[in-house]
């Protein structure tokens, strides 16, 4: 069955009020916050051959607190950084300022974006999809995007909580990909929607998250064709 754009506002009224709610605690959050120089490096030595080494311009997309977004405008990419919820950008706008580094950033809807076909040399986006009522044409908007010859880079992973998720109770059947899926699987999923060129990194290293993760984390790259 096809969710009608009307349908999903509720979830979406959900999913924007609960990320509101966690934008002061959100990067106290081991697995969510980039707080060490060691840690830094690390996340940087993971995204250079998957975003490039000269400037790009880069689309990240739930961008929250601006954790991939500050890496990359630090690396020199051209970054603008697009997030459903006001209290989570201001946060990022916060940390970007402190980091003395110029980034976009407005609020929007990562299923429905409002940029020309083309635009970008990249679409980021970190633990994203399992908040998404409809995935797959969210996976299309962001091909819609990027330019012939980008790249869309996923940071993700597989948490199967026992429970549903706090805050998200009354909306987690109505997520496709809620809990996120291992890389294999969501490989799959993008392959089933069009990408031929899908790669997994495993994203495993207690450097990159400041703790041992317990969850499967990893990167999944997607090439779209000249």
């Amino acid at each position: 069955m096809t969710r009608s754009e009307q349908s999903d506002e509720p979830i979406k009224a959900v999913v924007q009020q609960y990320w509101n709610g966690r934008a002061d605690s959100y990067d106290d959050d081991g697995i969510s916050g980039v707080h060490a120089d060691e840690q830094r490096e690390a996340w940087l030595s993971v995204l250079r051959p998957w975003v490039g080494e000269r400037s790009r311009s880069v689309l990240d997309l739930g961008c929250g607190t601006g954790t991939l977004s500050v890496l990359l405008a630090a690396a020199g990419h051209d970054v603008t950084g697009i997030d459903l919820s006001p209290e989570m950008l201001g946060r990022a706008r916060e940390k970007t300022q402190q980091a003395g580094l110029s980034i976009e950033f407005s609020v929007g809807d990562a299923e429905q974006l409002p940029v020309p076909e083309n635009s970008y040399d990249v679409v980021t986006a970190r633990h994203l999809v399992w908040t998404l009522p409809t995935p797959a044409a969210a996976v299309q908007e962001w091909r819609r995007v990027v330019r012939p010859g980008g790249r869309l880079v996923l940071v993700e992973g597989y948490w199967d909580f026992p429970e549903p998720f706090e805050g998200y109770e009354t909306i987690h059947d109505e997520l496709p990909l809620y809990d996120g899926r291992p890389p294999t699987e969501l490989a799959a999923f993008l392959r089933e929607e069009g990408f031929d060129a899908v790669e997994c990194e495993p994203l495993s290293e207690s450097v990159l998250w400041g703790e041992e993760p317990e969850q499967e984390l990893y990167l999944v790259a997607v090439d779209v064709p000249e």
